[in-house]
Order: structure tokens, then C-alpha cells, then sequence
């Protein structure tokens, strides 16, 4: 088979070559073409380096190519992948450090709150560009993967508005029945059935079965508080399995900014997090990752391209879900898997418009939703609140209206039970104009929003929020690199 990749965002050096080496997994696939595309051509010169590596060292006939010219690398492809992060670590900032001024600690802000919500802002205006560029350029049929956050908000513009066959993936459910397997002994990944069924980070697992044995709530629950790890960091996660009956896919983190009630009040965050890594609900804790992560790579260069002389290795193949779409599509070898798509019925109790992630089938007739899935009352309630929100910030990012903006941002849970109204309209002036530059929908409404921060009566705290770390330097990394090899 031969046929054409793009990557956009490619220079999330990392997950790139996670992508790479999972899609030449596929004997049929070594052919193909990867067309890398980025703003910074130094981060797309590093990973066209590690990937001609990985080529060479397996002696395959695949080409890569890579340019920042976003137009070229779309041209022809027949699947284009999205991994971008609009505005990068500058923008990514003050999404978490302007909300902490007014009260609100999240522990990644990329998905909704008010640091997902303006993610999306500067994402959507570019998603479309994405989006003119592949009806354009593209393969005829093309399909567009998004990986990235706000999953719900970017597959949902482009779909709506963009009008492109469009598929959001993210790899939430596999981790959470990662989990379960674990906590209940399964030998293997195998031996756990599920359904999983919700909103991209808000998915539920409304049915487990092990080995074919059913596996109720208080069993679930009783193996999570039995686990002498997930017992620790899981901790609110266990207490909505007890409160809703239903496991969430999402880490501790994460659920906890997605809800309005365990991280309102700074001395009820520590109670329900844990600090033995930033997934469980260190404020800010994606943002010190982010940071030391692109630190390392830089540094540790030599060594990364040194590991791409390894062979590739099908039985590492990972768990996230493109390779195997693809493999599906192209063979005709059906793939099981949880896709982000718009609702259409397929779950009965949230809107007909709604991205949902769950269950659906990939042959070569392409992405097949298992319709008719009721999820419970307490998650749909759950679901609806964020579906509530994406909507409105999307419609808002399309117009480029701010007042929408404010009430999207004012209708977010955690906002809405931390914030006042004028604390809102503010934050949001406030982040409109530190993030204008990557906001052009919004460039109007830039001056008034100065205008109204300069007279503004609106009291602010400097604040790090309530379980804040400092980012690691290259030494202090190295050093709990060697500790751990030590101890191990």
C-alpha cells in the first residue's frame, strides 16, 4: 500500500515518533509516506532525524518528509493528524496563572475551565484553517484525526464548521480499564470486557465484565481501596465510583477541574489529590511536566536519536487508537475502539449535536458507532454541564463574541463555584488580552476589554495555588533518573 500522512504539530517530538513506530507496526504499511509539518523547523529537523533513523535502522522503504509549510505537508494526504498545542507553553502559562489570581487552581486546564476553555479559542481559528487546507489539498474522502485538547471543542468545530470526515482520539479509556484489569487481577488486558460511553474525559464505564463474570459497584469499589497505589492516588475517583456506581476514565486530575465540588475551597484540594505525580491534582501539574519535558528533550538529544537504532517491535505496539483506525481502514481488519464523533443518537440522554467518546467498530466502511447506549442519569447530568459549555465557547470562537465568551466561562462548574460574575468578566478581559496575539476573532473586542481593566474595581490574589511545584531543573531530572535506575 502507498498513501500519505500528514502531521501537524509534528514537533511534539515524543508522541510523533509514539505514532510513527505504532503505524509502521502494520506490514502493509511500510510504503507509506510521513509528511511532518510545524512552526519551529529546529523541533521538526529533530524528529525528521530520530524518524530517518528508525527508517534506516529497519531498512524500510517509507519516506518522511518535513516542512513548515502546513499546505505542502497536506497535500494529497489521504489522513492528516492533529497534535498541535496553539500558542504553545507561553499561552499555556497564563491559562493557569490568571485563573489562580482569581481563585481557580486546576491541575491541567486543557480540556474545559477556564484554561480549556481559552485553549480552545486559540485552537478553533486554526482547526478551520486545518480544515480549508484538507478540503482544498487533501485526498478526496480525507480524514482528519484530532489529537489534540479541547478534544470535544476542536472535533466539534471541525465537523460543524470546518466540514471535514472528522475523528477525536484520545487514549483516557485505555488507561482507566488499564486500571480495572489491574485492581481486579486480570492476567491480561484480555480478560476485561467493557462499555465506556460519555464526553471526551467525562467517559464512564457503564459495564465491566471479567471473563465474562459481571462486576458491580461495590466490588470495583472494594478492589480500587484494596490497591496499595490506586487507593492513594485515586482518591477522588474512588468516591465518585461510590456516589455515581460507575468508574471515570479520567485521572484523578483531570475529573477533579471537570466537577464543582472538590476543588473549590483551597483546604479541601489536598484532601482529595495526591502529590506523587502531577496526574493526580497538582495545581498547574501538566504545565511543569510540559516544561521539564521539552527541557529534557533538548538536552537529552544524543540519546533519543541514539535509541531510534532500535528495531521496531510489533508487540510494543502502543494502545492509542490511530495506527489501528488506520490498519482497519486500509485491511479490512475490524478494530474495536472508543472514538470522539458527534452523537447523533448514539447515546440516547445527551444532545444530538454533542462530541461523545464511545464504542464503535473500524472496517474498511469505515468508523461504525454501537447506537442506542443510555449512559446513567447521574453522568449524563455530569456530561451535560461540559456539553453546555462547549457549546457555547465554540460558538463563541467561531464569532468572535466575547460576551458568549464570559458566559461559557461563567457556566463552567469550577468557575461557577469559585467565581463571582464580575470576577468572570474580568478573568476573561484579562486572558483576551494577555493571549490577543493568538486570538485574531477577537482583536475588536481587545481595546474595550483594556479599557475595562484599567478602571476594573476587582480585587485579585497572587497565588500559586494550594499543592504547587517548581519545575526541575535538567540536574535535578538526571539525578531522579539515576535514583530510580539505582533502586531498581
Amino acid at each position: 500500500m502507498s498513501f500519505k500522512i500528514a502531521i501537524i504539530g509534528a514537533g511534539s517530538v515524543g508522541f510523533t515518533k509514539k505514532l510513527f513506530t505504532d503505524i509502521l507496526c502494520v506490514p502493509e504499511f511500510k510504503d507509506i509516506e510521513f509528511a511532518l509539518t510545524d512552526l519551529s523547523e529546529h523541533n521538526l529537523q529533530m524528529i525528521k532525524a530520530i524518524l530517518d533513523k528508525i527508517v534506516e535502522s529497519n531498512k524500510l522503504p517509507t519516506k518522511v518528509t518535513a516542512t513548515t509549510n502546513r499546505r505542502e505537508a497536506i497535500a494529497g494526504a489521504r489522513y492528516i493528524i492533529s497534535c498541535v498545542r496553539v500558542g504553545g507553553l507561553e499561552a499555556y502559562a497564563d491559562d493557569i496563572r490568571i485563573p489562580l489570581k482569581y481563585g481557580i487552581d486546576q491541575c491541567v486546564g486543557d480540556t474545559i475551565c477556564a484554561g480549556g476553555i481559552l485553549y480552545g479559542q486559540r485552537n478553533i481559528p486554526v482547526i478551520l484553517d486545518f480544515c480549508k487546507d484538507i478540503r482544498e489539498l487533501a485526498e478526496p474522502g480525507a480524514k482528519f484525526l484530532n489529537y489534540a485538547n479541547p478534544m470535544a471543542m476542536n472535533t466539534w468545530a471541525a465537523i460543524e464548521y470546518g466540514k471535514v470526515d472528522t475523528v477525536g482520539l484520545c487514549h483516557g479509556v485505555q488507561h482507566g480499564a488499564e486500571q480495572i484489569a489491574e485492581v481486579l487481577g486480570a492476567k491480561s488486558q484480555s480478560e476485561l470486557d467493557y462499555i465506556c460511553s460519555g464526553i471526551n474525559h467525562q467517559t464512564w464505564f457503564i459495564d465491566l465484565k471479567l471473563n465474562g463474570r459481571k462486576i458491580g459497584k461495590d466490588e470495583l469499589v472494594a478492589a480500587f481501596e484494596a490497591h496499595p497505589v490506586f487507593s492513594q492516588q485515586e482518591k477522588l475517583r474512588i468516591d465518585v465510583l461510590k456516589r455515581f456506581g460507575v468508574y471515570s476514565t479520567e485521572s484523578n486530575g483531570h475529573l477533579s477541574e471537570y466537577l464543582p465540588w472538590y476543588r473549590k475551597r483551597p483546604d479541601e484540594i489536598t484532601k482529595w489529590i495526591d502529590m506523587s505525580d502531577w496526574i493526580h491534582g497538582e495545581t498547574g501539574g501538566y504545565l511543569r511536566h510540559s516544561t521539564e519535558t521539552r527541557n529534557w528533550f533538548e538536552t537529552e538529544f544524543p540519546q533519543f536519536l541514539a535509541s531510534a537504532e532500535k528495531p521496531i517491535d510489533p508487540a510494543k505496539r502502543s494502545n492509542e487508537h490511530a495506527s489501528h483506525i488506520l490498519e482497519a481502514l486500509e485491511t479490512g481488519r475490524v478494530y474495536r475502539g472508543h472514538f470522539n464523533v458527534k452523537n447523533n443518537g448514539v447515546i440516547t440522554n445527551l444532545p444530538s449535536d454533542a462530541i461523545i467518546e464511545s464504542p464503535g467498530f473500524v472496517d474498511r466502511f469505515g468508523i461504525n458507532m454501537v447506537s442506542g447506549i443510555t449512559i446513567p442519569e447521574a453522568c449524563a447530568a455530569t456530561c451535560m454541564a461540559s456539553i453546555n459549555v462547549q457549546r457555547m465557547s465554540v460558538h463563541a470562537a467561531i464569532s468572535g463574541d466575547i460576551d458568549l465568551l464570559k458566559l461559557a466561562v461563567l457556566h463552567d462548574p469550577l468557575v461557577g463555584a469559585v467565581s463571582t460574575p464580575e470576577e468572570v468578566w474580568q478573568m476573561v478581559d484579562e486572558m483576551v488580552v494577555a493571549q490577543a496575539r493568538w486570538l485574531p476573532q477577537y482583536a475588536d473586542a481587545v481595546p474595550a476589554a483594556k479599557e475595562r481593566l484599567a478602571n476594573s474595581k476587582v480585587k485579585t490574589k497572587e497565588w500559586a495555588g494550594a499543592a504547587r511545584r517548581n519545575v526541575r531543573s535538567i540536574e535535578e531530572l538526571r539525578a531522579e533518573k539515576a535514583a530510580l535506575k539505582q533502586a531498581v
